[in-house]
């Protein structure tokens, strides 16, 4: 890709994330050309499909998520690391409004542009649940696709204005649930 495309794709992600940030995943995309300052027929030329610039913007935070997951397993004990990948996991995932919906549909459709980047970040918080289950630190009755769930639960809360006051107890909570009492400690 020439570098001028390239700086008017990051420009359109760029504004895409901002958009989706503040009026949620159905923003129009007449309305992110409008204020990326280019036309439709620029935007679609880039992203010919709302879920091709989805998938571009989202594949992005999962990729820096996964190797966030990577980062932690060697650095942090398995408690904390797993409960540290659950929040910025949490966090990044309530800055797209309206991304738990897509994310909890992509996981189930192989067909979904954002399928194989759902199922690799999936995977990476699913390694460090093993691994504090394998130090005895977390529960040993939850899987993966149990931990995608809460992310995604978490999330939610984030997208509802009269809940968001009760979020970070709420994920407090959560995590601590997630932990045995050694992992707790």
């Amino acid at each position: 890709m020439r570098a001028d495309a390239r700086k008017n794709r990051e420009h359109l992600l760029a504004v895409a994330g901002a958009a989706i940030s503040e009026q949620g995943v159905e923003v129009s995309l007449r309305d992110i050309a409008r204020r990326a300052d280019v036309g439709l027929a620029t935007l679609l030329r880039h992203f010919p499909t709302r879920e091709a610039l989805l998938d571009a913007l989202l594949r992005t935070g999962f990729d820096e998520l996964t190797a966030r997951a990577e980062e932690l397993e060697t650095s942090e004990a398995p408690g904390d690391a797993l409960v540290a990948w659950l929040r910025d996991c949490v966090g990044w995932t309530t800055e797209y409004r309206g991304a738990t919906v897509l994310m909890a549909a992509a996981i189930e459709d192989a067909e979904s542009a954002l399928h194989a980047s759902c199922v690799t970040l999936r995977a990476a918080g699913a390694r460090l649940l093993t691994r504090a289950q394998a130090a005895g630190v977390a529960r040993g009755d939850l899987d993966g696709a149990d931990l995608f769930a809460l992310v995604a639960m978490l999330a939610w809360l984030g997208d509802q204005p009269s809940l968001t006051p009760r979020a970070d107890h709420l994920f407090d909570v959560v995590a601590t649930a997630l932990l045995t009492d050694e992992g707790s400690g």
